[in-house]
């Protein structure tokens, strides 16, 4: 029987969790979670996006992207704006204190993932990089 530390699958998922742990621990302090900062990081990259896309691309139950939208409005780090295409839709667009709230976590973002991969050498790191680039956008 193989042990738990020979499945790939399962040493992504704790490496996910950890992840996860050290980054909402900073993020606590402002009251947001990893999924909100996953939105904003997402419309950061974007002039804005419809909530459906943002549901698909960040692979959030649409109800659920609802509520963080939400969240993140009431900090006045997002907005709803009509759709230049579509009157009746609405996109969600990143405000400038959303850009400076992402600025400033940028840092916390980048000592996460220090810490995660501190006892991988530079080229560990960029092999690591490229092959989850490679999987982690698949359906």
């Amino acid at each position: 029987m193989r042990g738990l530390h020979a499945d790939t699958g399962y040493l992504l998922y704790r490496l996910g969790l950890r992840s996860g742990q050290l980054f909402n621990t900073f993020l606590q302090e402002s009251g947001l979670r990893l999924r909100h900062y996953a939105v904003l990081r997402y419309l950061a990259g974007s002039e804005g996006a419809l909530q459906r896309e943002l549901s698909t691309r960040l692979g959030y139950d649409p109800s659920a992207i609802v509520g963080l939208v939400d969240d993140l409005e009431k900090l006045d780090l997002t907005e709803r704006r009509p759709s230049p295409d579509d009157r009746r839709s609405k996109i969600v667009v990143l405000t400038g204190k959303g850009r400076a709230f992402l600025r400033d976590t940028d840092e916390a973002g980048r000592r996460v993932t220090n810490d995660l991969l501190e006892p991988l050498d530079a080229g560990e790191r960029d092999a690591l990089h490229t092959l989850l680039l490679k999987i982690a956008d698949r359906p």
